[in-house]
């Protein structure tokens, strides 16, 4: 319920969980990736439906399952959380084609969620080329 950014505020509350799981293997981060977004397109669903907004701004579950995806895989360093961190928050506020199409379009918990696993994988993808070449 920040006042102001509440998207920033959600993916900045991400970071612990992603400290959390960053010791564990592939198999197993992507497993509670994948259950954090099944939970959340239920529970975004009934969130939603009981404050009766679509995408409320206090639902922040989808900016932490979004940054948990852009992060998989990716080296623990506080200088690649960061740019993890800002890429995700970019592809989530510009909202580039289809993130933006999901968005409008995608209705109930899983297109809450959905626009922002899409941001996820774009900014994960722009991190992973970038770890290519450092």
């Amino acid at each position: 319920m920040a006042p102001f950014a509440p998207g920033t505020f959600g993916t900045l509350a991400a970071i612990p969980v992603y400290l959390l799981m960053s010791g564990l293997t592939l198999e197993i981060y992507l497993l509670i990736t994948i259950i954090a977004f099944l939970v959340g397109v239920f529970l975004c669903d009934k969130t939603a439906r009981a404050l009766g907004v679509h995408d409320h701004s206090g639902i922040v579950w989808d900016e932490i399952v979004g940054f948990l995806i852009t992060m998989v895989a990716v080296p623990l360093d506080w200088r690649w959380i960061v740019i993890g961190f800002v890429l995700f928050r970019l592809f989530d506020i510009l909202k580039p084609w289809p993130i933006k199409w999901a968005d409008q379009r995608l209705t109930g918990g899983f297109g809450i969620m959905f626009d922002d696993v899409l941001a996820g994988i774009f900014a994960l993808i722009v991190l992973h080329l970038m770890l290519s070449m450092f």
